[in-house]
């Protein structure tokens, strides 16, 4: 991204390698039969084609490394500079191309096109080394040039000027005649007639016979090549480690330059930027963005996500259609793409290496295996629960929704309570708002909502992340109203769900004013990792602490008291805070002369 001119000298270097060359490459890993002199069937003679095919490929591959050599030769960073020496400074690449050069003919390229592949295919030997080979090839020659020449009479005879003779590889040579030059009906000489949108597809007796003779010719050619090659493809063989490494490099250097380099080169600039990377620091993604949608709607909605030791999961609410599956899964794909090396679609990002990622996502059956879509959810959670470690970064999209609510709440509620106290990294979506009240209990749980307006009785989607909870009164009663049911069906579902919601607000009332001091102390546990993490200076670190203790310091002196003689005092959370704290005294944070700080 820093150097302009080896980005465009690799993209065009690796423009001069056939896109077939690595799947190419390992079919010399295999020794094909000994070619007999007996009559070859057409499937033989297809495998022949084929062969001289590769050998082609490879000639084009093994002629584009000089030019890939004075590209690469200028590169600085350790990757490249090991491509140059492992590739472009081996020998043997040479003296293979020199070994082919003996018996291809230079001036054979690789084509796509069926008719000139064929060409080049039967005169890739050069020429004087068999004479069968010549003689077949004449034969070639004589009966292309006449079916050309048949197409040139029938365009006279039959005033058809813009008569065409194409080719493939299954049909051979035949006519495309415009209909537009046809008059009345088509001359009887004309047999296998079909029509395609404005042409006719057609051929004749005397083509079907010229096909039949160029068919043979070329299969003789093919057949006399493959002979002249076995040699040669022994020889190959041999030095096939070097072939499996230039695929190897040819793929590592694509997925680098045309896919990583040049996806970001052309987005705006800031667009993607190089993520950072720790080993037990908190995930940071400020304004990240779905790689994919992104592209696809110009309008995309960023948004961040903060993971740390002290705030391990996040629960994300909102309405259908609201953004949380895109949430989830453009999170997945950012940390996907940092640790394979890519820049990421974010203003910044601090990713914590993970050693997997596990998904539950989506809400589909297994008729197969006779799984329900709520045993398949099962089965997929009690994997994560099995395999979890402290490095993982778990991504649930709705758990429990195809049991009974009551069920299916405690199945999610439960999870929630057993997955941060591994220590992995949790972003758990749902609908159930009985899940909200984990974070009056919890304090290393952070709920986040996609910010939604309601007005005209219409749902309005920003797609945009807020913190803590907003309920949207009734979005699913909305959506059914909408759907069509019945106003008196409506009527009575409001009636019953304001009910219920009003006795889960007075439950989750109570526990929030149990577990405040707790949560307060954590949130003071929780800043002071960050502080310790962070890359700022300690000047800058010295004033957010004086800050957290002015916080701590306004305080009602009874809530003080709770929070850390009641709480602290009695939990694990005391010794965590304490080896936390002391932590930063070998960096001299100090609020005053000869005294740590002090809570």
């Amino acid at each position: 991204m820093s150097n302009e001119e080896l980005f465009f000298g690799l993209t065009q270097g690796l423009r001069k390698f056939p896109k077939e060359s690595d799947k190419v490459f390992c079919h010399f890993c295999f020794k094909p039969k000994k070619v007999m002199d007996e009559v070859l069937k057409p499937p033989n003679g297809r495998k022949s084609q084929m062969l001289i095919s590769d050998i082609i490929i490879l000639k084009t591959a093994l002629d584009a490394i000089p030019f890939f050599s004075k590209v690469l030769k200028g590169a600085k960073s350790f990757l490249l500079r090991n491509i140059y020496q492992t590739v472009c400074e081996n020998p043997k690449y040479e003296k293979m191309r020199k070994r082919i050069g003996d018996i291809i003919d230079e001036d054979v390229v690789h084509s796509r096109a069926p008719f000139v592949a064929c060409t080049q295919q039967c005169f890739a030997i050069k020429a004087g080394i068999d004479g069968l080979l010549d003689v077949a090839r004449r034969s070639f020659c004589d009966t292309s040039e006449a079916i050309h020449n048949l197409a040139s009479k029938y365009r006279e005879e039959y005033n058809m000027p813009n008569l065409k003779i194409p080719y493939n590889i299954r049909q051979g040579f035949y006519f495309i005649i415009p209909q537009k030059d046809i008059t009345g009906r088509l001359p009887n000489k004309f047999i296998q007639v079909v029509r395609h949108g404005k042409n006719v597809h057609c051929s004749s007796l005397e083509l079907a016979s010229l096909n039949v003779r160029n068919k043979s010719a070329a299969a003789e050619c093919f057949r006399r090549t493959e002979l002249c090659l076995e040699g040669l493809i022994d020889e190959i063989r041999e030095d096939i480690g070097i072939l499996t490494l230039l695929a190897e490099v040819l793929c590592l250097l694509d997925m680098i330059v045309n896919s990583f380099a040049h996806t970001i080169s052309t987005k705006p600039v800031d667009r993607y930027t190089r993520p950072e990377f720790t080993d037990d620091g908190p995930m940071a993604i400020n304004a990240g963005r779905h790689p994919i949608l992104e592209t696809l709607h110009t309008d995309f909605v960023s948004n961040d996500i903060f993971l740390s030791e002290a705030s391990n999961m996040v629960l994300v609410m909102g309405p259908n259609m609201s953004g949380k599956s895109t949430y989830l899964q453009q999170i997945c794909l950012i940390v996907i793409l940092a640790q394979i090396g890519c820049y990421v679609p974010a203003q910044f990002a601090s990713i914590r290496v993970v050693d997997h990622i596990f998904t539950r996502i989506g809400n589909g059956d297994n008729v197969e295996n006779n799984s329900s879509t709520f045993m398949t959810e099962m089965k997929e959670t009690a994997f994560i629960m099995q395999n979890v470690s402290s490095k993982s970064l778990i991504v649930v999209d709705e758990l429990g929704r195809a049991t009974s609510s009551s069920d299916g709440l405690a199945v999610a509620w439960s999870c929630c309570e057993h997955l941060p106290s591994v220590k992995a990294y949790t972003i758990f979506a749902t609908h159930m708002e009985g899940l909200s009240e984990l974070a009056t209990m919890y304090p290393n749980v952070k709920i986040l909502h996609f910010e939604v307006n309601l007005g005209n009785d219409r749902l309005d989607f920003k797609f945009r992340l807020k913190d803590g909870i907003r309920r949207v009164p009734h979005y699913g009663l909305l959506l059914a109203r909408v759907a069509g049911l019945p106003a008196s069906v409506i009527d009575t579902a409001t009636s019953i769900t304001s009910q219920i919601t009003q006795q889960e607000m007075t439950r989750m009332d109570a526990n929030c004013e149990e577990f405040r001091s707790l949560r307060m102390a954590y949130q003071v546990a929780q800043r002071l990792v960050c502080l310790k993490y962070s890359n700022q200076g300690d000047d800058y670190i010295r004033e957010e602490l004086r800050k957290l203790k002015e916080g701590l310091c306004c305080r009602p002196a009874n809530m003080r008291n709770r929070m850390f003689s009641a709480r602290i005092g009695c939990t694990p959370l005391a010794g965590y805070i304490s080896q936390r704290v002391f932590s930063f005294c070998p960096r001299q944070l100090l609020l005053s002369k000869g005294t740590p700080l002090c809570l």
